[in-house]
Formats: structure tokens, sequence, C-alpha cells
């Protein structure tokens, strides 16, 4: 089997409100997504998508994922999807770095991976749990008032785990938490995500102020090394996903003992090949772990409940899904879809869903074999 042709899509996916990322720094309106359609002589068909959260969140943005496609075509073309480690090593041969360019073209393969084999993508890759899993809300609001409500938006869903944005004023972070904690749920997951917004004295004022909640937080510095900086200040659990990019990354939370947690961001980390190695690090040193797209359509979802499939139960707390964020469908319904609060496995060969291509409008790109 090879790759025959590589179409690119792009779509403009907008929210449903507009969203404020930590501390009111940023705020999104529209999410520029890129869908790609990788098809092979054997007539098996995958679908593959990225979609960064804006372009000024991380240092990924929809252009540069079609740029990188562009780069990395000629590389993929004639090359046997199933074999996803020799597609990886192609794509970091053409285009050094640039993760977030490769996520779509891994996720089309393990689609067609999953089909070719007649599995779900979960069980193509060892795992494959049908405990349905818990969908984390992202709550980006600017006050107390709006994340109270913007919180009870999500519980009417079903929802049972939330990310709480916070950051950028102590006083107002240590604020919005303990009213959180004050109408927080029995059995409700809340993650304190920080998006990197606090300097170093900021963050040892808030954790060290709210010891007493044993609540856990995300991204509560720039880097790495901040978080390392902190780490013997505080007794909070710290979950890292913005400065968990590489394997590297991945091995030296583990290693200096940075992180209780990791979330996995599978467009961040360039797709599920790699997202697999990061889920075994975290494993082997007793490392929970959150698994999310970086935004998206109900594709994405699906790509990230895979791999929160091959995880334990116990060791996965939950998956963000983006789908209940937008306003449009390009899957038409299809794909695994809240219940609950949950998102539950499919049992369709491959990815499990695909788009309507007639939502997709025009293709921007295509390439193929001569």
């Amino acid at each position: 089997m090879k790759i025959t042709r590589i179409t690119v899509f792009h779509v403009d996916l907008p929210l449903e409100h507009p969203y404020w990322l930590s501390g009111g720094r940023l705020k999104f309106e529209v999410l520029d997504a890129t869908l790609v359609k990788v098809e092979t002589d054997a007539g098996l068909t995958g679908w593959g998508e990225g979609t960064p959260w804006g372009h000024t969140y991380v240092p990924a943005h929809g252009p540069g994922i079609r740029a990188g496609i562009e780069t990395m075509a000629p590389f993929v073309l004639g090359l046997d999807p199933r074999r996803v480690l020799d597609v990886e090593r192609a794509m970091d041969l053409a285009l050094p770095g640039h993760l977030y360019a490769k996520s779509p073209i891994d996720m089309a393969c393990w689609d067609i991976a999953g089909q070719a084999a007649g599995l779900p993508i979960a069980d193509l890759m060892g795992g494959g749990s049908r405990t349905p899993r818990a969908i984390a809300s992202s709550v980006g609001a600017k006050t107390v008032d709006e994340t109270r409500a913007v919180m009870d938006r999500y519980r009417q869903r079903g929802y049972v785990a939330h990310s709480v944005k916070i950051g950028g004023d102590v006083e107002r972070d240590i604020a919005r938490i303990r009213d959180v904690e004050s109408i927080r749920l029995p059995g409700e997951i809340v993650l304190y995500d920080v998006n990197r917004g606090w300097t170093r004295q900021q963050a040892l004022r808030v954790m060290q102020a709210t010891e007493d909640l044993q609540v856990m937080f995300e991204q509560p510095g720039e880097t790495l090394d901040d978080i390392a900086a902190i780490r013997p200040l505080h007794s909070a659990p710290v979950s890292v996903d913005e400065s968990l990019v590489t394997l590297q990354d991945a091995a030296r939370i583990a290693r200096d003992g940075l992180a209780e947690v990791f979330g996995i961001k599978l467009n961040r980390v360039g797709g599920l090949t790699k997202a697999a190695r990061m889920r075994d690090i975290a494993l082997a040193h007793g490392i929970d772990m959150f698994v999310m797209a970086t935004g998206g359509s109900a594709l994405a979802d699906t790509e990230a409940l895979h791999l929160a499939a091959t995880i334990p139960d116990a060791n996965c707390h939950a998956v963000w899904a983006c789908q209940d964020m937008l306003t449009v469908d390009i899957a038409g319904g299809r794909g695994p879809r809240n219940i609950d609060g949950h998102l539950h496995l499919p049992e369709t060969p491959g990815l499990g869903v695909a788009p309507d291509e007639d939502a997709l409008g025009a293709p921007v790109a295509c390439y193929e074999t001569p």
C-alpha cells in the first residue's frame, strides 16, 4: 500500500462564545483548522486535523501547518501509511521541528492503518479501554461570576471535569480558586490552568495561599526552568502541558520530578506516534495524564480519545474536547459526542469519524504521485 494523494483543506471554526486565555491576556473567537485527506492505491482514505488554539497561544499556527505539509508532502508520497514510523522519520528529515505541522499526516496514517487492520486506532495501539472518558471543559472567563456561569453551562451538559483559567493577578486568582472550590460538586475534577501566566513570585504566592485546598495547577510558569525553580517551595500537584513538547521534555519532567501530571496535547507534540512515547514515560514514572487536542472538530477530539483509551483508567483523568465550543460541525454529527459529560470510544475501524467534504469547501492544496 502506498500514499498516492494528500489533499489539504482550510476551514474556520467559530467559537460559540468569545474565549479569554488565563487572566484575560488573549481573546479567541475563531480557530484556523487544517484538514488533511490522505489517499492510497489500496482504496483506503485517512483523515487528519491540525487546529492550533489561535496564532498567539504557542508557537503554532494554521498557515504554518499548511506550509509544513507543502514541504513534507514529496517525502511522504509513495510511503506505506501503515508503517507510521517510516512516515514519522520521513517528516522529521524533511522538516526538523515544527511538530504541529506533522500531526495531521500522522493522524491520517493511523486512520488508514486501523482501517486496514479492521481495528479502532486505540485497539491497534494495544489499548482500547471502553471506559468512557470524562470530558474536561475549558473555562476561559475574566471574573468570578463569569467563571461560575461558564461552569454551570458545562454542568448542564453533563461535564464533571473542568479546566479553570487563572493567571496574571494574585489576589484575583486566589479569590477565583476559593470560590470555585466552594461550589465544587462531589466527584468533580478541577484543574487550575495558568497557561504560563505567572511569574515565579506570583506562582508561589497563589500556590502557598491555597495549600489548604489541595488543588492542582497546570503550567504555573513560562518554562520548565521556572517550574523547577519553585518546585521545592510549594506542595501542590502540578500538570505540565505547554512545556511538554518533545520526548526530551517528558524525560526531564519525569527524571527531575517537575510534575505529577502530563497534559498531552496531540497536535503540539506531533501526533499519536510521538505522544505514545510520552504516555509510556509517564506510566513508567507514576505520572497521571490528561489528553487533549489543541482545539478543533470532532476529528481532533476523537484522536485524543483514542490515545486516552490506551492509558489505564486509573491514570487518565480526562480528555479535552472542543466540539461543544464550536458553532459549526464539519463532521455532520458523526463520531464520539458528549454523553453525560463523557466520550465513548468508537468501534469503527480507524479513527471512527470523517468530515463531510461538502462542509470543507474547495481544497487549498493537493499533492500526488506523478
